[in-house]
């Protein structure tokens, strides 16, 4: 049976959107992408859900704490739960944040950092990287956010070389869900739902593609 592992940030975790700071709900079991994805690939494979608000890549986070670096737990959360042989690698949304003060390429190389530590822990894991979908700046997370938009205008692109870099699979989240118009960052259920599915169709091409 293979251990698929998606981990990542809110989006993974549920988080659903903001409507004022400080208040965080999350969908129900079975509504998060993770959920909904294992759901479509069914008893053949298991699926394990790594996602923390506010996780960045690499940056540890001054303001909110809390071991928000994504390279500093996942030598943790990835030799927890070995064998694994497929990781969904998921994050910078959060790196955009004015607060850490990098650029589009940035986060990108960010990413391939994590890629690169994953298969040191890992010999040969094979990793589907996923570009998150757009944030916009809107809602309670607008000067959050602050720039955005502008920042992450190249991302998908520069994630896409990453992936033919380091040989990895690739899926472009926004291809597939847009963020709420309430904070700009986190899914609606019917994004999850939609997301959830497109990841489900992607993995088995992924394992379909390992076969031949």
């Amino acid at each position: 049976m293979p251990t698929i592992l998606c981990y990542g940030d809110s989006n993974t975790h549920g988080t659903a959107p903001l409507r004022e700071l400080g208040r965080m709900d999350r969908f129900r079991k079975g509504a998060r992408w993770p959920d909904v994805m294992a759901a479509r690939l069914g008893d053949d494979f298991e699926v394990i859900a790594e996602g923390l608000p506010g996780r960045t890549t690499v940056h540890d986070d001054p303001v909110e704490g809390g071991r928000r670096s994504g390279i500093e737990v996942l030598p943790a959360v990835l030799m927890s739960h070995v064998p694994v042989d497929l990781m969904l690698l998921m994050l910078g949304t959060n790196d955009l944040k004015p607060r850490f003060s990098v650029t589009g390429a940035d986060i990108a190389r960010s990413l391939e950092r994590l890629v690169l530590e994953a298969r040191a822990l890992v010999p040969g894991l094979d990793i589907l990287l996923v570009s998150p979908a757009p944030v916009v700046e809107a809602g309670c997370l607008k000067d959050i956010f602050e720039g955005a938009e502008k920042k992450q205008e190249r991302l998908p692109e520069l994630i896409l070389d990453v992936t033919l870099r380091q040989g990895c699979g690739y899926l472009d989240a926004g291809a597939h869900v847009t963020v709420s118009p309430i904070d700009g960052v986190h899914w609606t259920e019917d994004g999850h739902r939609t997301f959830g599915e497109a990841a489900a169709r992607a993995v088995l091409a992924h394992f379909e593609t390992a076969r031949v």
